[in-house]
């Protein structure tokens, strides 16, 4: 059936792809639709600094309509709001835009997305998560008083699922375990994943403040964990291990720019907001109660090996195809 949550759902799909890639912000998406019902544009908020879910979306529905593709070169997203501003000849009065979150109503790197959907002259915005950052807050209330219908709360709780590690960043931290398997559970048999799930994992890398792996992992597998392949930073990274002694010839210790450290407390982590822990079973025991969410990769190819000896009931949040592999989010 197609209705606002038919709409919304899609808009969520696109947000996914960018789960945990735009901290510090929140993954928001966002959908166009004309006054037939017909889907103009679906855009999300891709990575800070950038312009939002909402602008870019409208930026992309612009271009739909008029063929005006001026707009395509400009990256700034003050620039691009006011191009559009003064572009926009009443193109949206009839057409609704679905949001995964509530448009912020503060002047940022971009002026507020409420006051741009309001002067655009939307007949009306669909949403599904309330703001609840102060700074951000009423978005709703702008679009109201501009004469905007708004609907909130569809899909409410998929929505507020995705913005949960948001929420947990922004309070005190977020950690989250990814772990790569074969389809049969084996996990011992060297490169499990795709290149692509791998360039994801470096996308992540370039976003966190702190790596955790095993020692025995460091000591076997000898790796240099950055983020080459998206030419991205190197996070600090927290060796777990009771024995501290480790070969210093392993790459990971010739990497400039972050710290290194061996250390088996995790209260150790309480100086770090944005958390990766990256294992398999011997390690996932050790963080439970630790770990807020989960990321398993798993491969589409069966090969003899290690199988997993782990007892675990999870709640899966939201799971998607990335290449040969199934990427499963899950607490």
């Amino acid at each position: 059936m197609v209705n606002d949550e038919f709409y919304l759902s899609l808009a969520l799909t696109e947000a996914w792809k960018y789960q945990l890639l735009t901290y510090p912000n929140p993954p928001v998406g966002a959908l166009i639709v004309d006054k037939y019902g017909k889907i103009l544009s679906i855009s999300a908020h891709k990575k800070q600094g950038e312009a939002h879910a909402e602008l870019e979306c409208v930026k992309e529905a612009y271009i739909s309509l008029t063929k005006d593709k001026s707009i395509e070169n400009i990256k700034d997203a003050s620039k691009i709001h006011q191009y559009l501003l003064q572009n926009h000849n009443n193109l949206f009065k009839d057409s609704k835009i679905f949001v995964t979150l509530e448009p912020c109503n503060h002047y940022g790197s971009t002026p507020p997305c409420s006051l741009l959907i309001a002067k655009l002259g939307f007949s009306e915005v669909i949403i599904g998560s309330t703001e609840k950052n102060k700074k951000a807050m009423g978005g709703v209330k702008t679009l109201k008083e501009n004469g905007i219908k708004v609907k909130c709360g569809v899909l409410k709780k998929e929505c507020d699922q995705l913005i949960e590690p948001f929420l947990k960043w922004q309070k005190r931290r977020f950690v989250f375990f990814k772990m790569a398997q074969n389809l049969n559970g084996t996990y011992d048999t060297g490169v499990i994943s795709s290149k692509e799930s791998r360039k994801f994992v470096h996308k992540l890398r370039d976003k966190i403040d702190l790596l955790v792996i095993g020692g025995n992992t460091v000591r076997t597998d000898r790796p240099t964990l950055d983020s080459r392949l998206v030419d991205g930073k190197s996070p600090d990274v927290m060796i777990y291990s009771k024995k501290k002694e480790f070969d210093k010839n392993i790459p990971l210790f010739s990497v400039k720019g972050r710290k290194v450290f061996v250390s088996d407390d995790l209260e150790d982590l309480k100086d770090y907001r944005f958390v990766m822990v990256e294992g398999t079973d011997s390690l996932i025991r050790e963080f439970e109660g630790v770990a807020d969410w989960y990321l398993f990769f798993i491969s589409s190819g069966m090969k003899r090996g290690k199988n997993i000896a782990f007892d675990r009931d999870f709640e899966i949040i939201y799971s998607n195809r990335l290449s040969k592999d199934l990427t499963v989010w899950a607490k």
